[in-house]
């Protein structure tokens, strides 16, 4: 880490490199120095609306977001380095992958913006899998395309762009219609060789729809992909004003291909490298595994996308984490608000979490859902939270507490176990980063069991996509030429940081395999809380 002066310095002279990601319930900043360490944060709380049926957010809340957690980077660097930022050497924006933003010639919004959590896209997922013989998901732009398409939404015809929250962000600060490989592997699948949208499945779909006679072709209304550290663009006079209404921030930012909050959690856990993976775990849950060779089939469980690099990555995604164990640590913040005690969200967090590793492997034979919306993985359209025990249960506050860390990775596992029981893939390990991590050694140790795979937690996975997409624009300014992404991050920012790895524990695991046989007879449980309408 450089001193202070040092840091003041970079600041100053333009050398730090800016990284923001916008994720489900928080939108961050990261601004790291030239030994690619964070030296400032900013940050901004926003949340998902339920409208008509249709989990979305406003583009007026995007930008109060952008613009709060900016601004909040801006006054903490001026506040920590007495300095104002107003330079760059590079800058990137994440975002979470998939959904639906719909653009006519006047460059309007057409429909609200559709997120990955949405599941009304069945029938349109179902027929496209079918038709390309591959796997596409319900939260995949196409299928939300398709799936329009057969519900006769009348915005259709007038469609002439579509793109990620990534992809649109970095359009109004560049003026770019483009995306990072990693994003555009969400939105329709990309050919390894070409790495590049599949040429034959472009044509199946053009076919498909011809009928139609739809004004327009669906390789012209997706973005451009490109590669990690290929060049698209600089920030403009009007997308530095939009970033940063002050008027401090000074256009020309070289910006790297905005990427998927997938692909920047690959890059921040050194995990684009084959037999590497890694686990994301927050709102939503993500496993990535980055593939020795194909699959031998589809599967509905699994996504194939790719890394920023364009390889090849199976994917398991749930919709659903941490939502309704933070709910509950939540209830326990107002217990202790209401008994007058002083304990801190933070505080609270450890100590229940912690708690949990005193409970037995099992969970006491308590059983919990945490569908707060639909999960496709296990066959759900819609979700409800559940807390099932029965009169013989041991229910106590570790095993409480363990139970619902053990089900935020429940659907997760069903996926896991067909890369790894199924298909024999070989991981050396899997890498661990996002808010169930935070807590140091309870997320680690629960999820080495659920997948019976050593579990690695570096000090910066706390740091998550900003800091991702942060080394993925500077890769883009200052790699040597021919390095590969790879290489970069081996070499120069992971070097000598190999994290805290912790082995699976044995009870853990048995513990573990007797919850989900637990787990997948309940789901009927589940089934019944959903057909039922409460």
């Amino acid at each position: 880490m450089r001193e202070k002066n040092q840091i003041r310095e970079a600041i100053q002279s333009g050398k730090t490199i800016l990284g923001i990601e916008l994720g489900s319930t928080r939108i961050k900043a990261v601004l790291i120095d030239e030994d690619r360490s964070p030296v400032a944060a900013g940050s901004f709380e926003w949340e998902n609306q339920y409208v008509d049926h249709i989990w979305t957010y406003s583009l007026e809340d995007v930008w109060k977001g952008l613009q709060g957690c900016y601004r909040d980077l801006a006054e903490n660097v001026e506040k920590e380095y007495g300095v104002k930022l107003t330079r760059l050497a590079a800058a990137g924006i994440s975002a979470m992958m998939h959904g639906y933003l719909a653009f006519d010639e006047n460059d309007t919004l057409l429909v609200p913006f559709r997120t990955w959590r949405n599941t009304i896209t069945g029938e349109a997922a179902a027929k496209l899998s079918a038709l390309f013989n591959y796997n596409i998901p319900q939260r995949w732009s196409i299928a939300h395309l398709y799936q329009a398409i057969l519900n006769g939404e009348e915005h259709v015809d007038r469609v002439r762009f579509i793109t990620t929250l990534a992809g649109y962000v970095h359009w109004k600060l560049t003026g770019q219609k483009v995306i990072g490989n990693g994003d555009a592997s969400g939105m329709f699948p990309i050919d390894p060789a070409t790495k590049d949208y599949n040429a034959r499945m472009i044509g199946q779909f053009e076919e498909l729809v011809a009928e139609k006679g739809f004004s327009w072709k669906l390789r012209d209304i997706l973005p451009k992909s490109l590669l990690a550290g290929e060049d698209v663009g600089t920030l403009t006079e009007e997308g530095a004003k939009l970033l940063d209404p002050s008027g401090n921030l000074e256009a020309g930012i070289p910006m790297c291909p905005p990427e998927g909050d997938a692909g920047t959690g690959m890059a921040a856990t050194n995990s684009v490298a084959v037999r590497t993976g890694n686990v994301s775990a927050g709102t939503s849950v993500f496993a990535m595994a980055v593939l020795e060779k194909e699959l031998t089939k589809p599967y509905e469980e699994i996504d194939l996308v790719t890394t920023p690099a364009g390889d090849p990555v199976a994917m398991v995604h749930c919709n659903n984490c941490t939502s309704d164990l933070n709910a509950w640590v939540g209830l326990f913040k107002e217990f202790a608000d209401c008994m007058g005690m002083d304990a801190d969200m933070n505080r609270i967090f450890g100590t229940l979490y912690n708690k949990a590793l005193e409970g037995d492997a099992d969970c006491g034979g308590l059983l919990a859902y945490n569908y707060f919306s639909g999960e496709p993985v296990t066959g759900f359209d819609e979700g409800r939270p559940l807390f099932v025990r029965s009169a013989e249960s041991r229910f106590n506050l570790a095993n409480f507490m363990r139970v619902h860390l053990y089900t935020s990775l429940g659907a997760l596992t069903s996926g896991m176990d067909i890369l790894l029981k199924k298909e024999n893939i070989k991981l050396d390990k899997m890498m661990g980063h996002g808010g169930l991590f935070k807590t140091k050694g309870v997320g680690q140790r629960i999820l080495a069991g659920a997948i019976n795979t050593p579990v690695c937690v570096m000090e910066t996975a706390g740091e998550g996509g900003a800091w991702g997409i942060a080394l993925l624009a500077d890769y883009m300014v200052s790699r040597d030429e021919g390095e590969s992404l790879t290489d970069f991050l081996a070499n120069k920012v992971f070097a000598g940081t190999a994290g805290e790895e912790m082995d699976p524990v044995e009870a853990d695991v048995k513990g573990y395999e007797a919850f989900m046989e637990r787990y997948k007879k309940g789901l009927a449980v589940e089934r019944a809380a959903v057909e039922s309408g409460i």
